[in-house]
């Protein structure tokens, strides 16, 4: 396990203190949105972890949302369980899924796995609105507004849940880093990089990409509580495709290859169709699949990868601009797959 370099913690640091001081600065209202964007930004990790770090390409992890919201909120309405504790149940039920998915899914590949995931989003709703006596049909559930404790009863709601929600991201980010950097973390960009080098150091893929499925699923099933809770309302028709499509539409433009991309694309997913729909109330799919063209030819690496891309490039140190998957193709299979020890 490598140590964190020390401009890791200072970034970590700095981030944490804006993140504290912007509810005392800014509207209660946009405390709110902001409370979103941890919620997305978590999701979006989880997809880093899958797509970023381990190759697998995933168009249905609305899917996952739908089952963590749904999970939070049958087991408040029907059963009077707190939301603190529903929130690791949707993380449990929704990992336990996603490593299903995850061995259905190890013979499948690029777009076949993309069709598969997709199929995935798209029959979940259909199937929310099938269980009415659960689900609430069509109607949805509708959940009591989350309401800080007595004890602070000077803080409002909005800002009350965002110091919640954020904290809950902070440590699922530093849990995921500490994680990312290790062994784990090298199997899962071995297999990405060369799968048959991989293999041949003894990686298991079964093993971990199926691990990488589960994992994601649980990060997305947290984000559909949170947003669940955020929202005190769930409904099939929250959880469609488009859900889907703009998690990983936010993973792109925020980075796929950094943990700092998460929140990047959380930032997107949750403003970009708001500034959007002042233009035009139709307007929120063409602004991103237009800023996912530009993202893509000016900045390929992302936002977040840009500009971490540059502050190295400022520090002196060498910046491979090359994607990927074509630095995977020029390495000799041997360097590609290598994974130190720790």
């Amino acid at each position: 396990m490598s140590r964190p370099r020390p401009d890791r913690i200072i970034a970590f640091g700095i981030v944490a203190i804006v993140i504290a001081v912007l509810p005392l600065l800014l509207p209660s209202y946009l405390s709110f949105e902001l409370t979103y964007v941890a919620a997305y930004a978590i999701a979006i990790l989880g997809l880093t972890i899958l797509t970023g770090y381990n190759g697998q390409i995933s168009l249905g992890h609305g899917a996952f949302l739908a089952v963590g919201g749904y999970t939070l909120a049958i087991l408040a309405t029907r059963a009077g369980v707190p939301y603190w504790c529903t929130i690791p149940v949707a993380a449990l039920i929704c990992f336990v899924i996603g490593i299903g998915i995850g061995l259905a899914a190890l013979r499948l590949e690029g777009a076949y796995l993309a069709l598969a995931t997709f199929a995935l989003a798209v029959s979940v709703p259909s199937l929310l609105k099938r269980f009415s006596s659960f689900t609430g049909g069509s109607g949805g559930l509708i959940l009591t507004p989350a309401s800080p404790p007595a004890i602070f009863h000077d803080v409002d709601s909005e800002r009350w849940l965002y110091y919640c929600v954020w904290a809950l991201a902070g440590a699922i980010f530093i849990a995921t880093s500490y994680l990312l950097r290790g062994r784990l973390g090298r199997a899962l960009r071995a297999l990405r990089d060369n799968h048959t080098a991989a293999v041949s150091f003894g990686i298991n893929p079964y093993y971990y990409k199926t691990l990488a499925f589960g994992w994601s699923a649980a990060y997305a099933g947290v984000a559909g509580a949170i947003v669940a809770v955020a929202t005190a309302f769930v409904s099939p028709d929250v959880y469609n495709l488009t859900l889907s499509t703009t998690l990983l539409i936010g993973l792109v433009l925020g980075g796929i290859e950094t943990m700092w991309g998460a929140l990047a694309g959380g930032l997107v997913v949750e403003f970009l169709p708001l500034w959007a729909q002042k233009i035009n109330s139709g307007a929120p799919a063409i602004v991103q699949g237009v800023a996912l063209i530009v993202v893509m030819l000016v900045m390929p690496s992302g936002i977040a990868g840009t500009i971490l891309r540059f502050l190295r490039a400022r520090r002196g140190h060498d910046v491979d601009t090359t994607p990927p998957a074509v630095r995977a193709e020029a390495v000799p299979l041997s360097v590609s797959a290598s994974v130190p020890s720790d």
